[in-house]
């Protein structure tokens, strides 16, 4: 997760990597701790970028005899390269809405991992306490609480500085991301409405699907609470990433650490648009490649479904998926400047008032939108990007129409 000079299992995040010439930032996934000079950007997914292993915490995820091992492997480096250790404090609150379910328990796990967070709120209608319980043994900085019920939403956002929604009901084989929206889009209101009460200020990541519409629907909650704000509003698409760049360093025979494809659009079907040209390093692909890549990363969601045989859905990839997301937000909430990942956010790029695009994530949120991935579009990326649209308006028009027939909470 977050780049950091202790030593902790972490899953990937966004790291943007600067290179002279090129404008378009690239981000890379993060993971094992890695001590350098600048200890919060020294590391990228499966392997070091640069600098020297350190494992200084307390409470690292390694033993003591394999603490001991890794030190001796990197002594002599260590002497050689003289780095100043900063710890990250562990100040930030994280609360996870839906954290007994299948998404939320993994989740959680992967969140309680994560060095900067100091607090983890687990609430559910049921179930939850051991979870927290369970969760509470892991030695690393968080303390764990939990919350059941409605009676307890309230208290498990008081203070809260990013709040995860992956409350819901999964899918199931036969059902579209369209077929959850009766019963998940009543869900997210009642939380979002608890969220505008109890902390408005706080980043808010949805993963509830139907996502396309769920967000428009929390956007139209916290403006009738009058306490919207755009920038702290996001909807959980990083799976499509994290899946585009699996798939094709596979096709490829890539370095995966190497991979960055940006994915525009929307979370569901046809409005996934990964833009395989844009991949970073650059590869080439025949136009069935493109066809076949494209299909696979859309419907990447259904070949789990399917696999699962009416066992459940991507519950660990969307976990790792979203933990990698949390923990960009961390990143920036504590200061890290150069924070980029993909989100389903209230955008201008488009005529469309939503849409998935690369952005840059500072302490207030959104920073910016990066429209360079939509430019020079192949003629493939470009039809399939105006053929989206509809599908993703309609989407976005269903759940402003779903949350302005609804009373909201006083």
């Amino acid at each position: 997760m977050a780049a950091t000079a202790a030593a902790t299992f972490s899953v990937g995040t966004a790291c943007s990597v600067g290179r002279k010439g090129v404008s378009t930032p690239q981000s890379k996934p993060c993971a094992l701790r890695f001590t350098t000079q600048n200890p919060l950007k020294s590391f990228s997914g499966l392997k070091a970028t640069s600098g020297s292993f350190a494992c200084e915490s307390e409470s690292s995820f390694f033993g003591k005899e394999s603490t001991a091992a890794i030190r001796a492997s990197y002594a002599l480096k260590a002497q050689k390269e003289a780095s100043v250790v900063q710890q990250p404090q562990a100040s930030y609150k994280v609360a996870v809405l839906g954290a007994a379910g299948g998404i939320g328990q993994p989740l959680a796990l992967l969140i309680k991992m994560s060095p900067l967070v100091s607090s983890l709120h687990l609430y559910d209608i049921a179930n939850v306490k051991g979870v927290a319980a369970d969760l509470s043994h892991c030695n690393t900085p968080s303390q764990v609480l939990d919350f059941t019920g409605a009676d307890e939403l309230a208290k498990s956002l008081k203070g809260v500085d990013v709040v995860v929604i992956p409350a819901g009901v999964p899918r199931k084989p036969g059902m579209t991301r369209d077929d959850l929206f009766n019963i998940n889009a009543g869900i997210v209101k009642t939380l979002i409405e608890a969220v505008a009460d109890n902390c408005p200020d706080a980043f808010i990541h949805i993963i509830s699907n139907p996502v396309n519409s769920t967000v428009p629907i929390a956007a139209e909650v916290l403006k009738r609470k009058g306490v919207y704000n755009p920038k702290k509003l996001f909807g959980v698409s990083t799976l499509d990433v994290v899946r585009a760049n699996t798939f094709v360093a596979q096709k490829k025979n890539l370095k995966l650490i190497d991979v960055d494809v940006p994915v525009v659009g929307g979370h569901a079907g046809i409005t996934i648009l990964p833009l395989l040209s844009k991949t970073k390093p650059s590869v080439s692909l025949s136009d069935e490649e493109v066809a076949e890549l494209t299909v696979r990363i859309q419907n990447a969601g259904t070949e789990v479904v399917e696999a699962k045989a009416g066992a459940g859905s991507a519950t660990l990839s969307m976990a790792y998926a979203a933990a990698r997301f949390v923990e960009s937000s961390l990143r920036a909430l504590d200061g890290d400047s150069d924070v980029y990942e993909c989100s389903y956010v209230d955008s201008n790029l488009t005529e469309l008032p939503f849409f998935a695009s690369r952005i840059k994530i500072g302490k207030e949120g959104v920073e910016a939108l990066i429209p360079s991935d939509l430019q020079g579009l192949t003629e493939y990326e470009q039809k399939s990007l105006e053929a989206l649209k509809p599908e993703l308006k309609a989407s976005i028009e269903k759940g402003i129409a779903f949350a302005n027939k609804q009373p909201v909470a006083a």
